[in-house]
């Protein structure tokens, strides 16, 4: 998928399916992003611009697909968040596609819009206060909303993250994985496990979340903090929403600020208990040791190419400050039978 002829062949097909999105054959493409699916950006022959995305194949159904765009079409109707509106195709469908070497290649299309990825740093604060406003927007919203039938979307509980059906790997192979890391790691996920268990799982904690607001799917313009792709939307808890949005930047010193920054903004619109306070650090660990593992399912990525054997030591220096703040797991290794 992310080779040159790879890349050409989905262009080739995604032009061919042009006019199903009012579209003319010749128009302008330009590949803007790949990871999981390829985003290009095409222009009307009036100026106006579209953005069309290429669906990874075996990772979301068609179901699974439309109901995504149905929550962002509820969203945009309560005027919850401000994230492009899905477009439907000349035949009134979402859900457009061509055929890519005998495979079934699901397109959607969005509006345009306007603005630049927040870059890192502590200059994130503010904008970390909006996000957290937004999360806790979105989060009331899941809480009320009644989903259309067929309905669906992925659970990201713990099994599906580090435990027995991976979504995205096994963290276990994660690059430059040694022994001794590898003890680290397993220890910490066996403290996660028994805190989330501990934490539970009702209403007011787990349910419909955006599940990847990192800085690559926010977009500043003045003011305005935009949301884009909901491709990874699903069943979670909904603290999880902050450890992603520092995703692949998890060990950077001023996280602190930025958390401080988003429970501030989040408990301006909806309550933040102590215990939820207290459960910050597991979920960011929680996302970072996934992360080790999707780094190593996807290595052909260049995201993944980027970050390499480097994500998976800093996820084992994470894991280690993780277990001596932590005094279950002094107990637990003492012990041998404690739980959280």
């Amino acid at each position: 998928m992310y080779e040159e002829a790879a890349l050409s062949r989905l262009e080739s097909g995604l032009r061919g399916s042009l006019t199903e999105w009012r579209l003319g054959p010749e128009a302008p493409l330009r590949l803007l992003a790949i990871s999981e699916n390829a985003t290009f950006l095409a222009e009307t022959d009036r100026g106006a611009r579209v953005v069309l995305r290429v669906h990874r194949p075996n990772y979301h159904c068609s179901d699974e697909i439309r109901s995504e765009l149905a929550w962002i079409e509820a969203l945009r109707a309560n005027g919850v968040a401000e994230t492009p509106a899905p477009l439907r195709a000349k035949n009134g469908d979402l859900l457009g596609g061509f055929e890519d070497g005998g495979r079934w290649r699901n397109v959607t299309a969005f509006e345009f819009m306007s603005g630049e990825q927040p870059e890192p740093g502590a200059q994130l604060v503010p904008w970390f206060r909006s996000l957290g406003r937004v999360t806790a927007r979105l989060h009331h919203h899941a809480r009320k909303w009644r989903p259309p039938v067929r309905f669906a979307r992925k659970t990201w509980d713990f099994d599906a993250m580090l435990g027995d059906r991976p979504l995205w790997g096994d963290w276990r192979d994660g690059l430059g994985l040694d022994r001794e890391g590898r003890d680290v790691l397993h220890r910490a996920a066996d403290l996660l496990r028994r805190r989330l268990r501990a934490y539970g799982a009702s209403p007011e904690r787990f349910g419909l979340i955006h599940g990847d607001l990192r800085l690559a799917n926010l977009l500043v313009d003045g003011d305005r903090l935009g949301v884009i792709d909901f491709d990874d939307c699903g069943f979670s808890w909904f603290l999880y929403d902050f450890a992603a949005a520092v995703s692949f930047m998890e060990h950077e010193p001023f996280i602190p600020e930025l958390e401080d920054a988003w429970l501030s903004g989040y408990a301006e619109v909806a309550p933040i208990s102590a215990e939820d306070r207290a459960m910050m650090p597991t979920f960011l660990l929680l996302r970072r040791i996934l992360l080790t593992a999707w780094v190593a399912s996807h290595s052909e990525t260049p995201t993944a190419q980027a970050l390499g054997v480097r994500y998976t030591d800093g996820s084992v220096e994470l894991a280690e400050s993780y277990l001596l703040q932590c005094p279950e797991d002094a107990r637990a290794r003492s012990l041998s039978t404690a739980t959280c």
